[in-house]
C-alpha cells in the first residue's frame, strides 16, 4: 500500500487545536493514532483538538505519569495514552494494553515509539515537528482505514 499524507504549516496553537479537531470530527472507533514529535511539539494541544471534535470541552493534560486518561465521550470512547515515561514496552503487556484496542475505541499514542513491539500498526502517524516560530504536521495514513480518514480529513480542509 502507498502511504498518502499531508502536510501543512500550523502557525500557532490555535491552528494546532484546529486540525486536532478536523482529524478528530473523520476518525471513526477502532482507529489507532500515533502523535510523534519532540517533547513540546503540540501533540497533547492535538489531542485536545481531537477530544473538542467528540464535545469534550474541559482540561487534556498529558497523561505522562497514568500512561493513559479514558474519555468517555458521546461519540464513542477515547483513549489517550502518553508513553513518554515508559521504561520498557514490556510494560504495556503488564497494564493490559490489547484491552484498549477495540472497535468501540479510538486511542491517540504519545511517544508510541517507547511501545515499539507492544502497540499495533497506526491507522493514522500524526508527526509533529518545528517550523520557524509554527510548526509542520505531517499526517499519513498506514492502513486501508487510515487512507480513508487521511482523504476524510484533506477534504474537511476544504
Amino acid at each position: 500500500m502507498s502511504v498518502s499524507h499531508k502536510e501543512e504549516i500550523l502557525n500557532n496553537e490555535a491552528a494546532t487545536v484546529a486540525a486536532g479537531q478536523r482529524l478528530g470530527s473523520v476518525c471513526k472507533p477502532g482507529a489507532v493514532v500515533h502523535l510523534e514529535g519532540d517533547l513540546g511539539a503540540g501533540k497533547t494541544t492535538f489531542c485536545r483538538g481531537f477530544l473538542r471534535a467528540f464535545g469534550y470541552s474541559g482540561a487534556v493534560k498529558s497523561p505522562t505519569y497514568t500512561l493513559v486518561e479514558p474519555y468517555e465521550l458521546t461519540g464513542g470512547l477515547i483513549y489517550h495514552f502518553d508513553l513518554y515515561r515508559l521504561g520498557h514496552a514490556e510494560e504495556l503487556e503488564y497494564m493490559g494494553i490489547r484491552d484498549y484496542f477495540s472497535a468501540d475505541s479510538i486511542c491517540l499514542i504519545e511517544w508510541p515509539e517507547r511501545g515499539a513491539g507492544a502497540l499495533p500498526l497506526p491507522d493514522i502517524r500524526v508527526r509533529i515537528s518545528a517550523h520557524g516560530k509554527g510548526r509542520c504536521l505531517d499526517v499519513a495514513a498506514q492502513t486501508r482505514l487510515g487512507e480513508q480518514l487521511a482523504a476524510n480529513y484533506r477534504d474537511a480542509e476544504q
